[in-house]
């Protein structure tokens, strides 16, 4: 079987690209899951990623305006009119975007894994059966453990975590708020969110040891027995390069093209995929990691930033809440914050001059890592 593009893996990402490619190309996606939508992922996207990108409305499960920020003694919360973020539906997302991508031609092989390449042609293994793809272009849009990668040698430096989210059944009164709570004597790994999806079920979730999330829903005060569905998965937070050698891409999750502070993959590898998708059609593929220069420049920046937190103890968070809580801190966060742009924010904060000399008390560590 002969194709232009081969895309190996068919989650949102790689999906997306297909729904771009298909117009010009004809395009193949292999995925290795019988359906759609099955990975562990709380599916919040910002507002103006997920309208720039033309994302399906069906998909949206919640519109999210605000976040109350938790330690283990204070709070603050920052707000804003209109919906910052979507939570979605991952398997309607997909699935939307892969029938999308058939309607504009995209054939699609499901439950078919991908092994390798051999003398340019990829590889299958459907059931019992092995057979061949052949394509004048390759992308991996295969995951963090991505295959493709492995096969073209891209080298990584990360760090790998374990995640775990539950829906469970609670109280969740204010619907456009999502809940996120740091407090290292619970897990000194990660945060642990809250992201209501109707009044009486919310995702509840954080990356590190399993044992940490189930003491955080007693401290929460939810139920245990409530969680009514549980899901795991593995993210790596770091950097992975090549994204693309000679007619090979790596996109999405395979290229690690995730934020460093929240874990979230999609919005990131969707931007890539249309800057790699972009390439392609202007038959200049060598420049999609230039085009991504500022999604490689929010990442390093988060990088620096997620290792100040790991350095951080919790009397310094306190001290830094107490911080973040003040009048000019709220008013710099709630005039800059873009959902899938964290570095802008930081940077202004560490910009205010006032600020920025309560901080260094807290914490000198800040000048080696962001400054």
């Amino acid at each position: 079987m002969k194709y232009d593009i081969a895309i190996i893996g068919g989650g949102p990402v790689g999906n997306y690209l297909a729904t771009l490619l298909a117009r010009h190309y004809r395009v193949a996606v292999i995925e290795s899951k019988s359906s759609f939508g099955e990975k562990a992922c709380t599916g919040i996207i910002g507002a103006e990623s997920y309208n720039g990108l033309n994302l399906p409305r069906e998909a949206i499960i919640n519109r999210l305006r605000g976040a109350v920020f938790y330690s283990k003694t204070q709070r603050f919360e920052i707000k804003r009119k209109e919906p910052q973020a979507y939570m979605v539906d991952r398997k309607i997302l997909e699935r939307r975007l892969a029938e999308k991508a058939v309607r504009r031609g995209a054939e699609y092989y499901l439950n078919t894994r991908f092994l390798g390449f051999r003398n340019g042609k990829a590889i299958l293994q459907r059931f019992n059966e092995r057979f061949e793809v052949n394509a004048d272009f390759y992308v991996g849009a295969d995951g963090v453990n991505s295959k493709v990668a492995q096969e073209i040698g891209a080298k990584t430096n990360a760090e790998f975590l374990s995640g775990y989210e539950v829906e469970i059944v609670g109280e969740f009164e204010r619907l456009d708020f999502v809940e996120l709570w740091i407090n290292k004597e619970l897990n000194d790994e990660f945060f642990f969110w809250i992201a209501p999806m109707n009044e009486s079920l919310a995702r509840v979730g954080t990356f590190g040891r399993f044992d940490a999330l189930f003491r955080f829903i007693k401290a929460r005060m939810l139920k245990e027995t409530n969680v009514v569905e549980f899901k795991a998965g593995s993210v790596a937070l770091g950097i992975r390069k090549p994204w693309i050698k000679g007619n090979v891409a790596l996109v999405g999750d395979a290229a690690l093209q995730i934020k460093p502070l929240t874990a979230g993959g999609i919005a990131y590898g969707m931007h890539c995929a249309y800057a790699l998708a972009c390439s392609l059609i202007n038959g200049r593929p060598w420049e999609y990691e230039k085009l991504c220069k500022d999604i490689k420049r929010e990442i390093s920046f988060g990088l620096k930033a997620r290792k100040l937190f790991k350095n951080l103890n919790q009397e310094q968070i306190e001290k830094l809440f107490e911080i973040l809580s003040s009048k000019d801190a709220i008013e710099v966060i709630e005039d800059t914050a873009e959902f899938d742009k964290h570095a802008k924010t930081i940077k202004a904060l560490i910009k205010h001059p006032k600020l920025l000399a309560k901080i260094l008390k807290v914490t000198p560590m800040i000048i080696r890592y962001l400054l």
